[in-house]
Formats: C-alpha cells, sequence, structure tokens
C-alpha cells in the first residue's frame, strides 16, 4: 500500500511549535518533553506549552526520560534534569566537556559519559567512575538490576558500578555508536560507524551476531514491547530482525515495512501492541502494524523537516514527536 492511500491519523495530531531543533522527547506521566538544539526544554499538556532553559545559552545534545524525569546533556558540560511542573535543576556538572551520551534507569540511577570517563549515581546518589578505552558513545541500563552497557572503540563493556569485581568486555572490532540491551537482558545490540549493528548473545555464550547491509547508519533503534523484534533505522524502509528464538536472528531474514522512497530517520515501537511508529527524513510518520503491514498516515512528507525525535507515553495513547526545523506535535489515538 502506497502512503498516498493510506488511512490517515493526521486529525489526530495536536501540531507544536517547539522553535529549534528537537534533539529527543520523552514524557513525563502526561507531559511531553523536547530537548531542544537551543538549550530549552518544551513541556507540553493537553494544548498547554511553555518552555524551560534547562541549558541557557548552550544546547541540549542528548536526554532520557524514566517517565518521571527529563535528564538533558548539554554543550555545557551539564546533566540537567527537568519535572513536569517546570522545575529544572543541574545533576551533575563537568568543566569544558560536552555530554553527549547519557542513560536514566527506572530505579532513579544515571549515567553520562564524558570522554573516556563514564560517571554512574545510584538512586541513593553514590557516584562511580569507570574508565573505558576509548570515548564512550553509548549508554544503557540493563533492564533490572544497577548494570551498564557502555559501547565504544572495538567493542562494549558491561558494568556493575557498585561491584568492585572487573567490568565485562564484549569485543567486536570498529566504531560502536549507540547501545541497547533486549527487554530479557540476553542480548546486546550496538550500532555502528561502518553501517551495520552487532549483537553479543550474553547467554549462554557471548556469541556474534552480525547484522549488515544499511545504506547509512543506524541511530535509532526500538524494542517491541514482547522483546521479539528490534526495529531499525538507517534504510529507505524500517529494518525490524527477529529476537525470538535463543539464537537472536542469526540466519533469518529481516523484515521491512513501510518502504518509501526516503531513509528512516526513527522507530518508535509501541509500548503494548505491534505496531511500529516509523519517521523519515523527509518528515513523514506512519504507523505500522507488523502482523499484516497496514499503513495508517500520521504526518505527511514536509520539506525540510525531517523526523528527529519520536516517544510513546507509557499507556501507549500518545506519541510525541519533533524535527530538524522545530516543528513537533503529538498524536492521540482514537
Amino acid at each position: 500500500m502506497s502512503t498516498g492511500t493510506a488511512p490517515s491519523l493526521t486529525q489526530n495530531v495536536t501540531p507544536l511549535a517547539a522553535g529549534a531543533h528537537v534533539t529527543a522527547v520523552g514524557w513525563l506521566k502526561g507531559t511531553a518533553a523536547f530537548g531542544l538544539g537551543d538549550g530549552g526544554v518544551l513541556l507540553a499538556k493537553e494544548g498547554e506549552s511553555h518552555r524551560v532553559e534547562a541549558h541557557p545559552d548552550a544546547g541540549v545534545l542528548v536526554a532520557a526520560s524514566d517517565g518521571e524525569r527529563f535528564v538533558t546533556g548539554g554543550d555545557d558540560g551539564r546533566v540537567a534534569v527537568t519535572g513536569s511542573d517546570g522545575s529544572t535543576k543541574t545533576l551533575a556538572e563537568t568543566k569544558g566537556a560536552w555530554i553527549d551520551s547519557l542513560a536514566v534507569s527506572a530505579g532513579g540511577a544515571f549515567a553520562y559519559g564524558v570522554g573516556k570517563r563514564v560517571i554512574a549515581r545510584d538512586d541513593k546518589g553514590r557516584e562511580k567512575t569507570l574508565e573505558v578505552p576509548s570515548a564512550a558513545r553509548g549508554l544503557a541500563f540493563a533492564p533490572k538490576g544497577y548494570r551498564l552497557a557502555i559501547s565504544h572503540y572495538n567493542g562494549a563493556t558491561l558494568w556493575f558500578p557498585n561491584v568492585e569485581a572487573k567490568p565485562e568486555s564484549l569485543e567486536w572490532k570498529g566504531s560502536h555508536l549507540d547501545i541497547t540491551w533486549s527487554p530479557d537482558a540476553r542480548f546486546v545490540v550496538t550500532s555502528m560507524q561502518e553501517n551495520a549493528l552487532h549483537g553479543w548473545r550474553l547467554i549462554p555464550d557471548k556469541g556474534h551476531m552480525r547484522m549488515s547491509g544499511y545504506p547509512s547508519k543506524t541511530r535509532s533503534f526500538s524494542w517491541s514491547g514482547d522483546g521479539k523484534w528490534l526495529a531499525t533505522s538507517g534504510a529507505e524502509a524500517a529494518i525490524i530482525w527477529p529476537f525470538e528464538s535463543k539464537e537472536g536472528p542469526m540466519g533469518k531474514a529481516p523484515r521491512e515495512c513501510g518502504v518509501r522512497p526516503a531513509k528512516v530517520s526513527r522507530v518508535a515501537f509501541h509500548p503494548n501492541t505491534l505496531v511500529l511508529a516509523v519517521g523519515y527524513e523527509d518528515g513523514c510518520i506512519l504507523l505500522i502494524r507488523l502482523n499484516d503491514a497496514s499503513e495508517l498516515l500520521v504526518r505527511p512528507a514536509v520539506k525540510d523537516s525531517g523526523i528527529t525525535a519520536m516517544a510513546w507515553d507509557k499507556a501507549g495513547r500518545r506519541l510525541a514527536f519533533g524535527c530538524e526545523d522545530g516543528q513537533a506535535g503529538i498524536l492521540t489515538l482514537p
């Protein structure tokens, strides 16, 4: 089905003017938070929005949300936290460095990277630092327990910050960018500079998984709620790898959904159904149902308004999105 004839949800979108490049988006219960390239955070709820100066005279480079707080890293060397009430405060500060890798855990911990150093702070405020072999590019907390995965050049490191044991090394040559754990913690997957994904099967044997064939780098990935699928950007369709079996996707072809003449820039699985939101570099957004590949149009293509951020709220009723030109919106499902 071509998007020209796709049934439409465009009338269910509330448009927002974020006013600057949207770096990231997250939800604070019923409030959508947009991290902006000019250092602001836009909070939007029920048609009302207001701006918070989270990083004055700077820019938001990265952000993460646990549903309660929106944590941002800036080119001012600060990690800030913004609440749904519009309060903002500094969580951590490093002089003269950019904070461009960040993770939060549901338990209240957070971690950030400064060059080769990774600093983790648990819910009780205990701070630990680890030096990795090269600049920390991606950070992700394990789904359960206080454990952090860190991507860097030539592989990844798995670290229990509050345990004295030596961190575990996962090796694979090349430059690893973003990193993610599968929801059941059996797999760790990185995106690579080399237009591929690499995975490690942690149980039972640290086996390797190569997922290649992308025309460009994958900078967005999203797990289905049941953990059986990993959707990825980087091609002119969403590439969705099967992770149901113990071997992960090895020997299996991925699914391709939402083929269009534009590259996919962001993907976001609905939290509890097999529906994938797919955002494209030409500004289009589709919702795609995995079981029959049916498509719903959320936003038509808009010139110079490529999709840069997308996130569902916890209940899966609303999808917030942001664009490179400062446009944004919230889809409310009927």
